[in-house]
């Protein structure tokens, strides 16, 4: 969520002008890489600057933070000019906020976006305050929301320097806004979750915020006055999972005490901040510098513009290279991430292919290649496997191709045991990540280890940020109880008894995974083989019709797909209508492109006549065309 802005680089008019003379550069250290137009002083000195910040998060929370697994890459643009060439397109209109940062987290990157002319105070706070999330995303399953907002907003208007860092900074918004309202009481403050209206509604969110903001300064600066720890033995007691309010008491004293003594502390009007001395804490030396191509610097820039949605300008700027060099594998693979998410597999898939042959050692490109692969009727089932292993094996911290190896494993039934030790390995990189841990419960229930499927659910709880979050896994709960009741009711590979009904809990949420609950009863055994989809994929476009749904799990559907005329490309496709099932529609792959769907859909209601990019396996059953593996639902 972008928020507000922060300092970090102060350019002067001669800088700027020598800058603008200055090549395209990169220059890394193993937390952090700049990509600028400003030039190598420049770039270097945002750099350091990142370096420091998280040298403050290391010494003040010692044993709460944790460098994320996917990179972290700067993109510093030297003027306006070339911060609005990259800006995300709903910031581009007419009185829109005039943005000088902005933070963006994807599967395989965490990008910052700067602009290095802006002259306003804080320019890059928003930046920050993600930043600070980032750093402590590995303590959200367990630190409370109110300090991990808190914490964001603490750190948001850090001014980093060469040899210190002046941390603490009050934002007088948010003290005028705490004078003019009542504090939220503190027994209330410490038990708000995702699901709590003081997170989201606008203006007791506002309260929450900078309630939470100033507590949290209060906190931080009483224990650095007094020489003591209360607020660390406040996340030591909370990180063993222990009551938030119960926690408070034991490490802060009496509530009532703490509100008067924060009342006056906001009242009284002289918050202070403090200076860290940094000094020689970071080596400057390591710093890797690269020169880059101007071709290298536009590959670069599509990318990002890829990621916020300007795949047009991001065309035209990897055309561009191609035509100056064709074989620059760099704008290959991104050309394939452009038609991934354009919807054109095929495309993405040759694209991808053709950039890992000019470069071997792309852990995306291999990672690309074998997921788009699984939909190529032609693609080897060893070929993927291998794809996979290789993505991880050139980078070991690339938590997705874990996950995506252990649910490749799962559904082959190839060895059940590595991929929920892949699963557990993508979950430690990315203990935030909700869809790991839901493929954590999914591996262990194909294996009836229905206690651990259900623990698991339940940390998810825990990571929801937001309503929608919540209702899915507490659904997938759901789900767990009723396949777990419905196992132990019968023998193994023995069907329900005839006249049975049962209720099966279902949920889409709008970001793509499953619905809500519906009842289906069945009078008669399965009518398709219990077998997992390992045949040859194909995809499909086309119109989703007679959807039913029977007990416990099965679905069935068609698909009208539309007839088309031949190209120089591809052959004529006459109109047909294709035949699907699945016998257990939790596992479907559900998502959306291009819109955002209802909060929570059925899958057995809800599709009926939409759109969709629909993927399905070869299977034993010549009644139908094959069993469906993944639906994802277009405008």
């Amino acid at each position: 969520m972008l928020k507000r802005l922060l300092p970090v680089i102060v350019l002067l008019a001669a800088t700027s002008l020598q800058a603008a003379e200055a090549p395209p550069v990169q220059v890394a250290s193993p937390h952090f890489t700049v990509i600028t137009d400003a030039g190598e002083k420049e770039a270097r000195r945002i750099l350091d600057n990142f370096e420091r910040m998280r040298w403050v998060f290391q010494t003040l929370f010692p044993k709460a933070n944790v460098d994320p697994a996917t990179p972290i890459v700067v993109i510093a643009m030297k003027n306006r000019k070339g911060f609005q060439a990259l800006e995300p397109p709903a910031y581009l209109a007419k009185n829109q906020l005039n943005l000088a940062g902005l933070f963006m987290k994807t599967q395989d990157m965490n990008y910052m976006l700067l602009r290095l002319d802006a002259e306003f105070e804080h320019p890059y706070s928003s930046v920050y305050h993600e930043y600070t999330h980032l750093q402590y995303s590995s303590a959200q399953e367990w630190m409370p929301l109110w300090l991990f907002e808190g914490i964001a907003e603490f750190f948001q208007n850090t001014d980093i320097h060469s040899k210190d860092a002046e941390v603490g900074e009050p934002n007088p918004n948010d003290i005028f806004f705490l004078r003019q309202n009542a504090l939220i009481p503190l027994e209330t403050l410490f038990r708000v979750d995702p699901s709590s209206p003081y997170y989201h509604e606008e203006d007791k969110g506002s309260i929450f915020y900078a309630e939470s903001w100033a507590l949290t300064h209060y906190l931080i600066m009483s224990d650095r006055i007094a020489h003591t720890d209360h607020l660390g033995e406040y996340l030591k007691l909370v990180s063993q999972n222990a009551d938030p309010v119960a926690a408070a008491t034991q490490a802060f004293g009496d509530l009532k005490s703490l509100k008067t003594a924060l009342g006056y502390y906001i009242a009284q009007g002289q918050l202070k901040q403090f200076v860290m001395n940094s000094g020689t804490a970071i080596d400057e030396s390591a710093y890797k510098v690269t020169p880059l191509t101007h071709n290298a610097f536009d590959v670069a820039r599509a990318g990002f513009l890829v990621d916020v949605g300007r795949t047009k300008d991001a065309q035209a700027l990897l055309e561009a290279v191609l035509q100056t060099d064709p074989k620059d594998a760099g704008a290959h693979e991104t050309m394939g991430f452009l038609e991934f998410r354009e919807g054109d597999r095929v495309a993405a898939r040759k694209w991808y292919g053709e950039a890992l042959q000019l470069d071997s050692q792309s852990y995306l490109a291999h990672f690309y290649f074998a997921m788009l692969s699984l939909g190529d009727r032609g693609s080897e089932s060893a070929e993927i496997e291998s794809n996979l292993r290789a993505s991880i094996q050139i980078k070991p911290d690339f938590a997705p191709g874990y996950d995506q190896l252990a649910a490749y494993l799962g559904q082959k039934h190839k060895d059940l045991d590595e991929a929920q030790k892949l699963n557990l390995k993508a979950v430690q990189l990315d203990r935030s990540n909700l869809g790991y841990r839901i493929n954590a419960a999914n591996l262990m229930e194909e294996r009836d280890r229905w206690d651990e499927a259900q623990k698991v659910l339940e940390s998810c709880l825990k990571l929801a940020r937001n309503p929608a979050d919540t209702a899915m896994v507490q659904n997938r709960l759901e789900q767990l109880a009723a396949m777990r009741k419905y196992a132990s009711a019968r023998p193994q590979n023995t069907a329900a008894p005839a006249g049975s009904v049962a209720t099966a809990t279902v949920e889409l949420s709008a970001n793509g995974a499953l619905p809500k609950p519906i009842t289906v009863a069945q009078d008669t055994p399965p009518r398709h083989p219990a077998e997992s989809p390992t045949g040859p994929k194909h995809t499909i476009l086309g119109f989703i019709r007679n959807v039913k749904c029977e007990y416990p799990s099965t679905m069935d559907l068609q698909v009208e797909v539309a007839a088309k005329p031949a190209t120089k490309s591809q052959p004529r496709q006459d109109a047909k209508t294709v035949k699907l099932y699945t016998g257990n529609y939790y596992k479907l792959d559900l998502s959306a492109l291009g819109f955002e769907p209802k909060s929570e859909m059925s899958v057995c209601t809800d599709i009926e006549g939409m759109k969709a990019q629909v993927q399905y396996a070869d299977s034993s059953d010549k009644t139908v065309d094959g069993q469906a593996v993944a639906i994802e639902l277009r405008k």
